[in-house]
């Protein structure tokens, strides 16, 4: 296999197609790439995915697709989900997350939501969201490994 390899998929807006989603990662997989990196990457890639469908495309056309493309590298994995949803500062929305959890009290339960940002910030090398030339977002997930 010559690197890089990058795959693209497009699926409906629901979450009814997770599951090929994920079984479309799969068959992406190199036996080079640590077992556990591969795993946090699925699952950086299943919270993308449901947020885009969840939050991004709340209230919007049911008619609309999002787009994946993962790129498999000597080092690195790179997954990009596009959605047409309204644009936002994701580096503040983290920050924002990350001052609540430390002014929660440890006896207390964490209020809902944020949590699938939180795991792709700590799961991800690097992360960013941001609006494409087409009018899309796009969410961009780095792992190193």
């Amino acid at each position: 296999m010559s690197l890089p390899q990058t795959t693209q998929l497009q699926v409906p807006s629901s979450l009814a197609v997770l599951a090929k989603v994920l079984s479309w990662f799969d068959q992406l997989y190199q036996p080079f790439i640590p077992q556990s990196v591969w795993i946090r990457c699925q699952l950086a890639l299943a919270e993308g995915f449901t947020n885009a469908v969840r939050h991004a495309h709340k209230g919007l056309s049911e008619d609309l697709y999002i787009d994946l493309e993962v790129t498999i590298l000597e080092q690195k994995i790179e997954i990009r989900i596009w959605d047409w949803g309204q644009p936002f500062d994701l580096v503040q929305k983290i920050k924002d997350i990350l001052k609540e959890m430390n002014d929660i009290p440890m006896d207390c339960e964490a209020k809902g939501g944020g949590r699938g940002l939180k795991l792709m910030y700590d799961i991800a090398d690097y992360l960013s969201y941001n609006k494409s030339a087409d009018g899309r977002n796009c969410l961009l997930i780095s792992k190193n490994f």
